[in-house]
């Protein structure tokens, strides 16, 4: 099925919800004229239905082929990124005097998007390769980013982050790959890593694969992680490419989804290149700080990775209506003379606009948090920095743990929309169900977000920025009260009833952040056994906040004689919304008051 990028609905989130308009007007933005940015996502569309879309089955059934340590990619993939690194792709938010276009985060935001809900598994690489170049411009030095970031944003080479090992996963302190200092000022480096998402392919003329690694005096623990480059290729001092590096890809993964993305095992220092044993690499910044910097890497990837749900949530959609409005099955149930497509089916219906609400408001949250992002990089303002950069990282863990579950979400539910024709490979709609599935596990799984929103961004501010959110939505609430009070009667029962669902949502919100808050010192099990119904209950009730602000919007461009159809659809979406997915918000924040009971629970269950 082709892919048609949903760029109505991007353009509505990116102005009306993200203010897009305010962030042009931003130091650094003035030359980001808003028809530019409509040329930028015009084009990013046309690239993508044409180019990258048609690679999504192929990559499913093409995967990588290994043989040697040598890995060819899937069939087009090497032509698309050619194409994709010639179109400026890779450096739309990347610095201009680093070969960038300096673009705001809300302006790449969507652009990723799309290209990875038009294939997913070619996303990934550009996706680390950003991590990689945020990295370095951060914490790598001034020779350092000369010698990688332009060749980086310019596609001639892509980046990796390694940090996963066999006895290594979530937790990094059990790091053992090794890196010993050599007389020349470099480092030799042994190990290995797994699950390296393009960590051998042909698409470039190099890999540079940012590692973590210890030095031989290093502390015991994270306090002893050191970040280093390590180049597939070494990079001479004029710039050419060198010698093999003692690099080398063991094998790649066979794996439930995303079979186009070559994951791969990779040995250093198994005496397989060109430079003797032991893989050459860089320090990075200070030595032990390794882990501090990988968490600049991290972060990028994590609210790329939430991006990734929607959009493959967007694909997954898109994919179970087009079926829908074709698959003629059973009489209309309040009787016909002829069978109807299953669109007109109320639980069909049920199930599209649980698809449609739930991608449409995680996008709007996304795009919400790219635009506190560029505020907190160049506001004059600095307490506005300051406001913005704590709800930008509040919501970062929202965004990737609650857009990911719910894309699982959406594309199961695109399977039973297909029904058994949903279980049969070659309609499609399984293979978006099979990639969904890592999502809430790489970058972090759905639980180290989740602890990671109630430790470092709600016990550590005391709850300051979840509750400077929930102080704007209710004064969202009151916009939507008047709205409500005022509306014909056709509107007035929907927009009363998610005015009703909004108000218990947020009071059920903040009655999980006070619980948090009150028992996180006597009783933190009982607090992190709700981690994750809080993620979730923040997602349900940041997503009903965004949809409320749409609703409100589309009213008011209807009230002013508009006959576009997109404002009547978008207010019928957010009442769906306030009709089915604010109500979750009342059992996952009982849910989180009832830690105490659910690890008593666990400990009589036996299930440690």
């Amino acid at each position: 099925m082709s892919y048609t990028t949903p760029l109505r609905d991007i353009r509505f989130a990116m102005k009306e919800l993200a203010g897009l308009d305010e962030i042009l007007k931003l130091p650094g933005f003035e030359e980001a004229e808003p028809d530019l940015v409509d040329a930028i996502l015009d084009e990013n569309a046309r690239f993508v239905q044409e180019v990258v879309a048609p690679l999504n089955v192929t990559g499913d059934r093409q995967p990588p082929v290994w043989k040697d340590g040598v890995v060819t990619a899937t069939p087009g993939f090497a032509q698309a990124f050619a194409d994709y690194s010639a179109g400026g792709w890779q450096g739309l938010q990347h610095p201009a005097q680093w070969g960038g276009q300096g673009l705001p985060q809300l302006v790449a935001a969507p652009a990723a998007e799309n290209i990875q809900a038009a294939s997913l598994a070619f996303s990934l690489c550009p996706m680390l390769t950003d991590g990689v170049i945020e990295a370095l411009l951060s914490v790598g030095s001034e020779a350092q980013r000369r010698a990688y970031v332009p060749n980086l944003i310019g596609g001639r080479w892509t980046g990796t982050m390694n940090l996963t090992e066999p006895q290594a996963g979530s937790d990094l302190a059990l790091v053992k790959t090794r890196a010993v200092p050599q007389p020349d000022g470099s480092y030799r480096l042994s190990g290995q890593k797994i699950f390296i998402t393009y960590g051998e392919h042909d698409l470039a003329e190099n890999i540079i694969h940012l590692v973590l690694a210890r030095l031989p005096d290093a502390p015991a623990g994270v306090k002893g992680i050191s970040l280093f480059i390590v180049p597939k290729i070494l990079v001479n001092e004029d710039g050419s490419l060198g010698k093999r590096n003692d690099v080398w890809c063991a094998s790649l993964e066979h794996k439930l989804g995303i079979h186009g993305s070559p994951t791969a095992v990779l040995l250093y220092g198994a005496g397989k290149g060109e430079v003797g044993e032991g893989a050459i690499g860089y320090l990075v910044g200070e030595a032990n700080r390794g882990l501090e910097y990988m968490f600049i890497m991290m972060n990028a990837a994590r609210y790329s990775v939430g991006q990734q749900g929607i959009a493959l949530a967007e694909r997954a959609y898109q994919h179970a209506q087009a079926y829908a409005r074709e698959r003629v099955q059973g009489r209309a149930i309040e009787g016909s003379a002829g069978p109807v497509t299953i669109s007109h089916h109320p639980d069909v219906q049920r199930m599209l606009l649980t698809m449609r609400a739930l991608t449409e408001a995680s996008r709007a949250v996304s795009y919400v948090a790219a635009a506190a992002h560029d505020k907190a990089d160049h506001h004059p303002d600095a307490e506005v920095r300051s406001r913005n950069r704590a709800f930008y990282e509040y919501l970062v863990p929202i965004v990737k743990g609650f857009s990911t579950e719910l894309a699982v979400e959406v594309a199961s539910l695109g399977v039973q929309v297909h029904g058994g024709m949903g279980f049969i490979e070659e309609t499609g709609a399984a293979q978006y169900y099979r990639d969904a599935r890592i999502l809430p596990i790489y970058e972090g799984t759905t639980a180290i977000q989740a602890n990671d929103l109630v430790g470092r961004k709600t016990l550590r501010d005391g709850g300051a920025a979840a509750y400077a959110s929930i102080a704007a939505m209710r004064d969202t609430l009151k916009a939507l009260q008047v709205e409500a009070s005022r509306a014909d009667a056709e509107s007035r029962e929907g927009l009363c009833l998610l005015r009703d669902h909004f108000d218990q949502a947020i009071q059920a919100y903040q009655d999980a952040v006070d619980f948090i808050l009150q028992h996180a010192a006597d009783h933190v099990r009982a607090v992190f056994a709700g981690s994750v119904p809080y993620l979730m209950l923040a997602g349900v009730t940041h997503g009903g906040w965004q949809m409320v602000r749409a609703a409100l919007v589309s009213r008011r461009r209807l009230a002013e004689g508009s006959d576009d159809s997109f404002y009547r659809n978008k207010l019928g979406t957010a009442l769906f919304y306030g009709a089915h997915i604010l109500p979750r918000a009342l059992s996952l924040s009982a849910a989180v008051r009832a830690g105490q009971v659910a690890d008593t629970a666990a400990d009589w269950a036996g299930v440690a």
